[in-house]
């Protein structure tokens, strides 16, 4: 997940929509292994977040603006699981404490929606968060 966004943040300071950057450039500034950021990337391109070319002069771009991609969408290209309640309704108590895993769940989901890759990409502070 970290290193997703961190990939993302990278492709968000040099967003035009047009100008790809290269893996290996990826890979540097960001500290990641070129095979690692290889399978992140990959699932975000699965996951409909950025464009890749292949190629002596391929590499990969985002597939929108920095402000519209959020940090639900990231997670569900790289770990929907994160974003289930997983939590069981068995035994006499089940019910009432998945009920208020699912709200939380659902609070969760609400406030990744509300932190985009241009907060992350800029250094901006994130909305607040009240709950």
């Amino acid at each position: 997940m970290e290193y997703a966004c961190r990939a993302l943040a990278q492709l968000a300071k040099y967003h035009d929509g047009r100008t790809l950057t290269r893996l290996d450039d990826l890979a540097q500034r960001e500290d990641i292994s070129r095979s690692f950021l290889l399978q992140i990337l990959n699932d975000l391109r699965r996951g409909g977040l950025v464009d890749s070319a292949r190629g002596a002069a391929g590499g990969y771009v985002l597939a929108g603006n920095p402000d519209t991609i959020t940090l639900k969408d990231i997670i569900e290209a790289v770990d929907p699981a994160l974003l289930q309640c997983s939590v069981s309704a068995d035994g006499e108590s089940g019910i009432a404490v998945r009920a208020v895993w699912e709200r939380l769940s659902a609070d969760w989901r609400h406030l990744l929606q509300q932190v985009t890759l241009e907060h992350i990409s800029a250094g901006q502070d994130p909305p607040m968060f009240f709950i």
